[in-house]
Parts: structure tokens; C-alpha cells; sequence
């Protein structure tokens, strides 16, 4: 899906010679914290609401203050991922799209984009969540890939990630609930299993906890 499908409309744009006032108004009407400025077709700049409400002059046209020097944005060439990484970055919740010229499109919000990604990473589908932990020299997706096939597992959404100390973490979105095989299979191949979400395994170390504890109430 291209940025230009994901646009919100409903996003307003101010102008130049809208002063600070005026802006706080209508990033309030819109429940909004951050609005771009357009000059035109031109983007030039994103305006926060925090920057506004410290400015001594509110009744300043934005073109007179130095609160147009703030210029994120995306292309319209760029995949989403891309647009929720600058979001991320920027700490927005709206990112202007701009053509190659500059040209101001259309701004998405962050709410778009994660629903974006609710809808195309397999988050809704049934299954397990799956963190491995993995020296970046050993990451080899292809072999992680053929580990879960062996076990008659899909792979529906695969991400990474960097830590701090250099290793690398996989999370895997698997289409099934029940995990005890594939974890046995990866452990035996030296991966490390970090955390396990939403397996059936773990109503199963439930019941032998219970299991357990009332064997041992009866001795």
C-alpha cells in the first residue's frame, strides 16, 4: 500500500500568517498536538503544540517566530515502516507526506499507521509469539524458517531488532497456540528462547502447577 492511501483527510493545515493562537485552536478543535504549515503547495514545517504554548508571542504570524524550523517528513515513495520509524523518531503523532518536488500531500497519523500494521503483520491472526535471542553472526532467517517447517509451523509476521549489547532479537508470529515442539526444536539448535506469548503451553504449566500443589496439600 503506498503513503498516498493512507492520508487522513481530516488533518487541517495552517498557514504562514496564522498566528500561535490560532494554531493552539485549531490543533485543539482537532484534538491534535502537531500540525504542519503550508505555504501554498509548499510543506515547511511542523508546528507543536508544547513549542507554542512556550512562545512569549502567540499572537505572532508563525512566519515571524522561529517556530518553522521543525521540517519532518516522508516521501511519498517510502513504505510505511518507514513512516511509523520517523514518527517514532520525531515523536509525532502526524507526519506530512511530500512529493519529489516538496510539494505537501497530505499528512498520516500515527493511528493510521498502526492500525496499518495491526492489519498487514498477521498481529490478528490466532497463534503464538515467539522472542529469540541471537548473536547477529548466527541470524539466518532461512534457518529459522526451516526449523518451524520442520515442526509443521508457519511463520506469519517475523521482526528484529538490535539490544544495547549487540544481540539481536527475533520475535516470530506463529500460526499455531501450541509451542512445545518448535521451542524444543530451536533450543536444540542452540537458540535461545526468550519469552513465549499466547501458547496453549501456558494453561498446560498451569494445570501442572495446580496439579502439584494439590499433591502435595495431600500428603
Amino acid at each position: 500500500m503506498s503513503l498516498e492511501q493512507l492520508i487522513e483527510p481530516s488533518v487541517p493545515v495552517l498557514k504562514p500568517d496564522d498566528t500561535g493562537d490560532r494554531a493552539i485552536s485549531v490543533m485543539e478543535s482537532n484534538y491534535l498536538h502537531q500540525l504542519p504549515v503550508v505555504n501554498g503547495e509548499d510543506y515547511l514545517a511542523i508546528v507543536r503544540e508544547d513549542d507554542l504554548l512556550e512562545c512569549l508571542t502567540p499572537e505572532t504570524p508563525l512566519a515571524e517566530t522561529e517556530l518553522l524550523q521543525f521540517r519532518p517528513f516522508v516521501p511519498v515513495g517510502a513504505h510505511p515502516f518507514d513512516a511509523l520509524g520517523e514518527l517514532n523518531r520525531s515523536k509525532l503523532s502526524v507526519l506530512p507526506v511530500v512529493d519529489s518536488e516538496h510539494k505537501y500531500l497530505g499528512s498520516i497519523t500515527k493511528d493510521t499507521l498502526l492500525q496499518y500494521m495491526a492489519d498487514n503483520t498477521g498481529i490478528h491472526n490466532p497463534g503464538s509469539i515467539i522472542i529469540l535471542e541471537i548473536h547477529p553472526r548466527n541470524y539466518t532467517l532461512y534457518e529459522i524458517a526451516g526449523i518451524c517447517e520442520k515442526e509443521d509451523v508457519m511463520i506469519t509476521h517475523a521482526s528484529l531488532r538490535t539490544l544495547p549489547d549487540g544481540i539481536m532479537e527475533v520475535t516470530l508470529k506463529l500460526n499455531k497456540n501450541t509451542t512445545n515442539a518448535v521451542v524444543a526444536s530451536f533450543e536444540r539448535h542452540k537458540y535461545t528462547v526468550k519469552e513465549i506469548y499466547g501458547s496453549d503451553n501456558n494453561d498446560d504449566d498451569l494445570t501442572d502447577n495446580y496439579n502439584l500443589l494439590m499433591a502435595y496439600l495431600n500428603i
